[in-house]
C-alpha cells in the first residue's frame, strides 16, 4: 500500500509531460520485441495489426512509438514533433506548399494533370465507355507484364536514406486533388496554392443561414478570387463590385483578406499587380477607415518600395502616397515610428522611403517637425540614420520641388557632419550629396554651413566615409560662383589626385564622378588640367582593368570627354591613340570610343600631321583587329575620325579602301558587314577629295558581292551601293545603272527587312535620277516586284515603295504603271490595297491628276467591293496630296462621291466623307460653294450613324465643311435638331453644334436667329442687319 502510494505520488509530482521527450524510454532494448507500426492519419491506410497495448488513455504519457518498424528517411528529425514533411519527397505536404515558388507549383500542378489524363483506365471506365453489347473481354497473354512505372520515374531524386520510401497509395476521390475541376456558382480555376485561401468557397451553403459578417467575407472571398484568377470581364466586374461596395462592406473585412494574399510567397508578379491595384482603388472609397490598418498594409507595401521592377516601385509609392492623404500626417508617423530606431536595416531602408512618398504627398513642410526631432535624436544612432536617409529619399524623390525648404532640411541634418557613429556620418554627407543634385544649380547659399565640416572631413576621414564626403563636394563645387569653384576645386584634388591610386572600385567610381563635376565648372583653367590632373590621371585610370567592368568603363570615357571639352582634343588623343594597337580588345574599344565622342564633339582641327597621321593608322588597325561582333564602336570611331579630318584623309583614303576590300573577303559575317557599312561612312568624305575613281572602284567590288548569302551584309552591301550612287551621280556610276538594275530586281523578293529597306531605296533613288538610262519594259517589272513590297510589315519600306512608284510613272508614264496598281485593288489583303491607294494619289500628284482620274473613276463601275473602296481612298489621299489643284476636278467626281454617299455599305459611306473632307479643306476660298453645298446634303444624314469610324469620318467632313462653307451655313443645318423633342436627335446636334461652337465661335454669333424680344430681354441686334 506505501508503494502504491509512492508510486501514486511521483506520477503526480512529475508527470511524464513535464518531462523532455528524450527521458522517457523503456529500459528494454527496443529490438527485444516486434516493433509497432506508425500511427496514420487516416483510420483505414494502414493494413498491420498493432501490438497490443496496456489498457490506459494514450493522452497519460508521451507516445514512444513514433518511429515505424519501415526505416524512415526523416528517422534523424526530432521525434514528436510536428510533421512538415520529408527531406525532397515528391508529393507536396501541407508544411512545405508555403515554402514552393509560383513556378515550382504551377510545375507540380501540370504534373499531376498530365498524371490524372494519362492515368490506366479501370474495367469500371472501360464498361461507361463501351456498349454492354457487341464487345467481348479478351485475356492477355499470359507472357504480358504492364510496366506500370513511366521511366521518367526511375530517375526521381533518391531520398536521403538511399532507399525508397513506402508511399501509402493515394485515395482516387475522381483525381481532383482536393480541388474541383470546376467550382460552385461560376468561380475560376482555383490553384492549389489558393486553397488556403479561398477553401471556404469550396463548402456550398445556404445564405440564409450565414450571419452577415460571414456573408460579406465569402462575397469578398468570390471577387477577390475573380480578380486574381479570373477571365478579364470577370475581374473587371469585381473590380468595380469592391471598389462601388468598398464602406459597405468595410475595412477590416476587406483588408483581412486582402493582405494576406499578398504576404503569399508563391505569388505571381501579375496576381501582386491585380491586388494592389485591389488596395488602391479600395483607399479612394474607405478615406479615413483605413486608420487602424495603416500598419498591416505599410508592412505587405513598403518592400514593393525597393522592388527591382520600376513599376512596382511605381505602385508602391502610389499605394503609400493615397494612404497618406486618406489616413493623415499624426496616424502615419504612428504607424512608422516603431519601424525608425530598428535594428534590421531592411525595415529602416524601406520606412525611409515609405517617409519620403509621405513627404511627398502631404509637403515637405508638415513633416519637417517630426524630421528634425528624430534627426536630433540622443536614443539610439539608428533613429538618426532612419531620419537623415529620409531627407536623402526625399531629395531624391522630388527633385528641385526641395528648393523651397532646402536650407531646413540642410539645418536638420548637418550635425550629422561630426556624429560619432561612422554610418550615421556617410548617410549624411550622401544626404547633402542628393540634396546637392537636386537643386542643381542653384541653392548653394543654403550650404554655406557644412561646407566647412566637408572640408576637414576630407582630410581626415578614411574609406567609405571619404567616398561619402568626396561625393558631397562633387555635388557642391558646380553650384558655386566661377572664383570660388576654381578654389575649391584646387584644394580637394590633392586629396582626389592621392584617392587616384586607392584600390577600392566604388572609391574609383566617386572620384572619376567627383573629377568630371570639378572639370566641368567655369573656374577651372585648361593650364592646371594639363599640369596637375591629366599625369595622375592616365597613369592611374587608363589601364586594361578598367575597360573590364562596364560601369568604370563608362565613368572614366564621360569624365575623360569632359577632361577633353576643357583641354582640347590634341591634348586627350595624343596619350591614349597610341594604345589603339594594345592587345586587349575591350581596352581598344574603350579607347576608340572616347576618341570617337571627343572628335564628334569638338572636331579634329588642333589634331597636327603627325599625330593624324598615328590616328588614322590606329583606328585602322583596331578596326581591322576586332573580334567581337557585338558592338559598333570601332565602325563609328573609324567613320568619325573620317569625316572630322575631311579634306586632311586623302592621302589615307587608298589605304582605307585597301582595308575594306580585305575584309570584305573576310571568313566572319560581321566583319563583311562592318566593311560594307564603313564604305557608307567614308563615301561623302571620298566625294569631298574629289576620289571618284576609287569610289567607281569599290561600286564594282561591291557590285561583285551582291550574292551574299547573309541578309545582314548583303543589306550593308546595298546601303554602301546606295551612298556611293548618292555621292557619285548616275552618269559615272561604274558599274553602269543599266547593268546594275536588273542585278537589283531579283533581290527585291529578298524578305529581310534591311535588306528590302536598302534595296528599294536604292531603286527609288535610281528611278528618281537616273530612269532614263532603264528601258521601260525593265521598269514594268520592277513595278510588278514592287507589289509584293506593299506587304511589308516596316512602314518606311512600304512609304519608300509607293514612292518609288511615283518616280517610276514620271520616268515611263502613268499609264502602264496605273493599269498595274488597278489591277492591284482586288487582293484580299486590307494593307496591301491601302498602300495601292496611296500609289495611285502618289502617281497622280507626280503626273497630274487627268492622267490618272478617267482610268481611277472608271474603275468604280467595277462591281467589286474591295475596288470601289479603293478608288475611294484613292480619290481621299489624291485631293489631300494635290491641295488647292483640285478645284479643277470637283465637278467631275461630285457624282462619283453623291453615289458613294448614299451607298449601302458603311465602309463606302466612311471613305467618301473622308474624300469630301480633303476636298472641302483644299478648294476653301476657291469659288466652289454650290459643289461643296451638294455634297454637304449628302453627307449630313450619315450624323446620326452608330459605328465609330464613319461618325469620326463624316464630323471630320462637316469640319471641313465649316472651313470652306462658313460657319452660317453649317450651323443653319444644327439648328434644325438642337430642341428637337427626341433625346438621342438632340444629342447628335448638340454634339455637332459643340465641335462648331470650339472651332468658329465668334463667325457664329452674325448667324444666330433672331428671336422676338421679351419685357426684361432685348434679343435684336439692329447692327447685324446693315448692309452695305
Amino acid at each position: 500500500m506505501k508503494e502504491g502510494l509512492k508510486r501514486k505520488r511521483g506520477e503526480k509530482a512529475a508527470s511524464e509531460w513535464d518531462l523532455p521527450s528524450s527521458t522517457i524510454s523503456r529500459k528494454k532494448n527496443r529490438w527485444d520485441e516486434t516493433p509497432t507500426p506508425c500511427r496514420d492519419v487516416d483510420s483505414d491506410a494502414g493494413g498491420v495489426t498493432p501490438t497490443p497495448k496496456r489498457q490506459r488513455s494514450r493522452w497519460d504519457e508521451t507516445p514512444v512509438n513514433m518511429g515505424c518498424a519501415t526505416p524512415m528517411a526523416a528517422a534523424a528529425y526530432t521525434p514528436g514533433v510536428t510533421p512538415v514533411g520529408g527531406v525532397e519527397l515528391a508529393t507536396p505536404t501541407p508544411g512545405a506548399i508555403n515554402l514552393q515558388s509560383a513556378q515550382l507549383s504551377n510545375l507540380l500542378r501540370w504534373e499531376r494533370d498530365i498524371e490524372d489524363r494519362n492515368r490506366p483506365l479501370t474495367d469500371e471506365d472501360l464498361d461507361s465507355m463501351f456498349p454492354q453489347k457487341g464487345y467481348k473481354i479478351l485475356d492477355p497473354p499470359a507472357s504480358y507484364v504492364p510496366i506500370r512505372t513511366p521511366a521518367r520515374k526511375l530517375l526521381a531524386t533518391p531520398t536521403p536514406m538511399g532507399t525508397p520510401l513506402y508511399a501509402i497509395p493515394e485515395e482516387n476521390r475522381d483525381q481532383q486533388f482536393d480541388v474541383p475541376k470546376e467550382l460552385p456558382g461560376g468561380l475560376p480555376f482555383m490553384k492549389l496554392e489558393d486553397y488556403q485561401y479561398f477553401g471556404a468557397l469550396l463548402n456550398e451553403q445556404d445564405e440564409e443561414e450565414l450571419s452577415r459578417d460571414e456573408h460579406i467575407e465569402r462575397k469578398i472571398m468570390k471577387l477577390l478570387l475573380k480578380v486574381k484568377n479570373g477571365t478579364p470581364p470577370q475581374r473587371k466586374m469585381a473590380f468595380r463590385q469592391l471598389t462601388e461596395k468598398a464602406r459597405e462592406f468595410g475595412a477590416g473585412q476587406l483588408f483581412s483578406q486582402i493582405l494576406p494574399l499578398l504576404m503569399q510567397p508563391t505569388l505571381e508578379d501579375q496576381e501582386r499587380h491585380l491586388l494592389v491595384k485591389v488596395i488602391d482603388r479600395v483607399l479612394y472609397k474607405l478615406d479615413d477607415l483605413v486608420c487602424p490598418y495603416v500598419q498591416k498594409i505599410l508592412v505587405v507595401i513598403e518592400p514593393l518600395l525597393i522592388d527591382e521592377d520600376y513599376y512596382a516601385r511605381a505602385e508602391g509609392r502610389e499605394i503609400i502616397c493615397n494612404l497618406s492623404k486618406a489616413a493623415g500626417l499624426a496616424t502615419m508617423i504612428a504607424a512608422m515610428r516603431p519601424d525608425i530606431d530598428n535594428t534590421d536595416e531592411y525595415v529602416r531602408n524601406t520606412t525611409a522611403r515609405a517617409f519620403s512618398v509621405v513627404a511627398s504627398a502631404l509637403g515637405i513642410p508638415a513633416i519637417l517637425p517630426f524630421l528634425k526631432a528624430v534627426c536630433q535624436s540622443k536614443k539610439s544612432w539608428q533613429a538618426r540614420h532612419t531620419g537623415i536617409k529620409i531627407v536623402q529619399q526625399i531629395a531624391i524623390l522630388m527633385g528641385c520641388a526641395v528648393l523651397p525648404h532646402l536650407r531646413y532640411l540642410v539645418e536638420i541634418i548637418e550635425h550629422g557632419l561630426n556624429d560619432d557613429n561612422q554610418k550615421v556620418r556617410t548617410i549624411t554627407a550622401l544626404s547633402l550629396a542628393a540634396l546637392a543634385e537636386a537643386s542643381a544649380p542653384y541653392g548653394i547659399e543654403s550650404f554655406d554651413s557644412v561646407l566647412k565640416p566637408l572640408w576637414k572631413g576630407i582630410r581626415s576621414h578614411r574609406g567609405k566615409v571619404l567616398a561619402a564626403f568626396l561625393k558631397a563636394i562633387g555635388f557642391l563645387i558646380p553650384l558655386m560662383d566661377a572664383v570660388y569653384a576654381s578654389y575649391y576645386t584646387k584644394e580637394v584634388m590633392i586629396i582626389l589626385i592621392r584617392e587616384f591610386q586607392s584600390p577600392d572600385e566604388e572609391m574609383k567610381k566617386i572620384v572619376l564622378k567627383v573629377v568630371k563635376q570639378c572639370v566641368s565648372t567655369e573656374g577651372v583653367e585648361a593650364d592646371y588640367i594639363r599640369s596637375e590632373i591629366l599625369p595622375e590621371f592616365f597613369r592611374n585610370f587608363w589601364v586594361r582593368r578598367m575597360a573590364l567592368d562596364r560601369r568604370n568603363y563608362k565613368q572614366l570615357v564621360e569624365t575623360t570627354v569632359e577632361l577633353g571639352n576643357k583641354v582640347g582634343v590634341a591634348d586627350i588623343v595624343g596619350r591614349i591613340m597610341e594604345d589603339l594597337k594594345d592587345e586587349s580588345e575591350p581596352y581598344r574599344v574603350m579607347i576608340m570610343e572616347t576618341i570617337e565622342k571627343l572628335v564628334a564633339d569638338l572636331g579634329a582641327s588642333d589634331i597636327d600631321a603627325r599625330m593624324e597621321e598615328l590616328l588614322i593608322d590606329g583606328v585602322l588597325y583596331a578596326f581591322q583587329e576586332q573580334t567581337s561582333d557585338d558592338t559598333n564602336v570601332m565602325l563609328n570611331g573609324v567613320g568619325a575620325v573620317v569625316n572630322s579630318l575631311g579634306k586632311r584623309v586623302k592621302p589615307y583614303l587608298p589605304q582605307i579602301c585597301g582595308a575594306i576590300k580585305w575584309l570584305l573577303n573576310n571568313k566572319g559575317v560581321k566583319v563583311r558587314q562592318h566593311a560594307a557599312d564603313l564604305i557608307t561612312r567614308v563615301a561623302v568624305v571620298m566625294k569631298l577629295c574629289q576620289e571618284e575613281q576609287l569610289m567607281g572602284h569599290l561600286g564594282v567590288v561591291l557590285y561583285e558581292y551582291l550574292g551574299e548569302e547573309y541578309p545582314e551584309v548583303l543589306g550593308s552591301i546595298l546601303g554602301a551601293l546606295k551612298a556611293i550612287v548618292n555621292s557619285i551621280g548616275m552618269s559615272k556610276m561604274t558599274p553602269p545603272i543599266k547593268d546594275l538594275l536588273p542585278r537589283l530586281t531579283p533581290i527585291l523578293r529578298n524578305r529581310h527587312e534591311k535588306v528590302q529597306e536598302n534595296c528599294i531605296d536604292l531603286v527609288g533613288r535610281i528611278a528618281d535620277r537616273g530612269a532614263e538610262f532603264i528601258p521601260s519594259r525593265e521598269w514594268m517589272r520592277i513595278c510588278f516586284e514592287l507589289l509584293e513590297l506593299l506587304k511589308a510589315h516596316k512602314k518606311g519600306i512600304r512609304r519608300a515603295t509607293v514612292n518609288t512608284f511615283g518616280y517610276i510613272a514620271k520616268a515611263i508614264g502613268p499609264q502602264d504603271v496605273l493599269a498595274t496598281l488597278l489591277n492591284n485593288l482586288k487582293v484580299q489583303e486590307r494593307q496591301n490595297r491601302v498602300c495601292t491607294t496611296v500609289a495611285i494619289a502618289i502617281v497622280a500628284e507626280t503626273c497630274s491628276p487627268f492622267t490618272v482620274l478617267p482610268a481611277l473613276m472608271n474603275e468604280y463601275r467595277v462591281p467589286e467591293l474591295n475596288v470601289q473602296n479603293g478608288v475611294l481612298k484613292s480619290l481621299s489621299f489624291l485631293f489631300e496630296y494635290i491641295g488647292e489643284m483640285g478645284k479643277d476636278y470637283i465637278y467631275a467626281v461630285t457624282p462619283l462621291l453623291v453615289d458613294a454617299l448614299m451607298d449601302r455599305d458603311l465602309v463606302h459611306r466612311q471613305t467618301a466623307a473622308s474624300a469630301v473632307k480633303h476636298i472641302a479643306l483644299g478648294v476653301a476660298g476657291l469659288g466652289c460653294e454650290d459643289a461643296l453645298v451638294h455634297l454637304m446634303n449628302y453627307v449630313w444624314p450619315n450624323i446620326f450613324e452608330t459605328s465609330p469610324h464613319v461618325i469620326n469620318a463624316v464630323m471630320e467632313a462637316i469640319e471641313g465643311m465649316r472651313v470652306a462653307l462658313g460657319a452660317a451655313v453649317v450651323l443653319n443645318y444644327y439648328l434644325q435638331g438642337l430642341f428637337h423633342p427626341a433625346r438621342k436627335v438632340r444629342e447628335v446636334y448638340w454634339k455637332f453644334y459643340n465641335s462648331l461652337y470650339i472651332g468658329a465661335q465668334d463667325a457664329m454669333v452674325a448667324a444666330y436667329p433672331t428671336l422676338v424680344d421679351e419685357e426684361w430681354k432685348i434679343y435684336s441686334r439692329p447692327e447685324l442687319t446693315i448692309f452695305v
